[in-house]
């Protein structure tokens, strides 16, 4: 009896881990491709220079080697990055610029209409 409630606690606690590096990974990897393309058309175009210059060592692998290294890189960093993120106990709930992750609707102000000063005291 008491090993089945310790470990449905693991399990429930391992859940929320899994659930926080999972939220991370998405939310990491769609900031990388909305915000970050100017940093992401960087990589791209270093990326083919390099396979340029290592057409001559490497003539038929070079461009594969080159996206294997630059599409990995950036995975390992994503995932690197939630699993620091998710091991240091940062809930992406709790970050206050991830509204849009939450579902919370910020309204900015309320509208108000240039025609309302003249018109809304005529009744």
């Amino acid at each position: 009896m008491d090993f089945s409630s310790t470990h449905s606690w693991d399990s429930g606690y391992l859940s929320i881990l899994l659930k926080s590096f999972l939220i991370w990974s998405f939310t990491l990897l769609v900031c990388l491709l909305v915000v970050g393309f100017p940093i992401v058309v960087l990589m791209m175009t270093i990326g083919s220079l390099m396979a340029i210059v290592l057409q001559s060592i490497l003539p038929i692998s070079a461009v594969l080697v080159v996206a294997g290294t630059i599409i990995g890189g950036t995975l390992m960093g994503i995932l690197a990055a939630a699993a620091m993120l998710t091991i240091k106990g940062v809930h992406p709930q709790d970050v206050t610029w991830l509204t849009w992750l939450r579902g919370d609707e910020e309204v900015a102000s309320d509208s108000v209409f240039a025609a309302c000063p003249l018109t809304c005291k005529i009744s």
